[in-house]
């Protein structure tokens, strides 16, 4: 059992990295031109792999909620909430941010709409840290000693 909540906190830890990093620097790219938004956007390559932490957070929740469900109500709802808005945060990001990726082929493309495609992804990427954020801490409620 502490290896499944240990598990959870640390991996929705994990998973708030990426989203924390988009919500710092929205301000300055929400500054930027179009070209040298591109070209800050090149940093993202490889980022899909933070999808990992994300996906095994939701499943530590969701175990954690399982496990617990008779024998701790009150760990299983934290749980079950911190589940609940990871997946949330999949849902959003499915959304907002994803499409914004598709029609700009992974920011290497600049469509004649792209602001409005920047303002969908910086946004949805800030809504995104603030459901995990939250998943955090509810995990942390989850997870510890009373």
């Amino acid at each position: 059992m502490r290896i499944l909540r240990i598990s959870a906190l640390v991996l929705t830890a994990l998973a708030l990295v990426p989203g924390g990093a988009h919500l710092f620097e929205l301000p300055g790219k929400m500054r930027l031109g179009g070209s040298d938004y591109f070209v800050v956007q090149s940093i993202y390559a490889g980022w899909a792999l933070f999808a990992l932490p994300i996906v095994l957070a939701l499943l530590a929740n969701g175990a954690l909620w399982a496990v617990r469900r008779r024998t701790d109500p009150a760990e299983a709802r934290w749980s079950l909430a911190a589940a609940l808005m990871i997946l949330f945060s999949l849902v959003l990001f499915f959304i907002r941010v994803y499409p914004a990726n598709v029609a700009t082929e992974n920011w290497t493309f600049q469509p004649a709409n792209w602001e409005s495609l920047r303002t969908a992804w910086e946004y949805g990427h800030a809504a995104n840290t603030l459901l995990i954020f939250a998943a955090f801490v509810a995990t942390a409620f989850a997870t510890a000693k009373r």
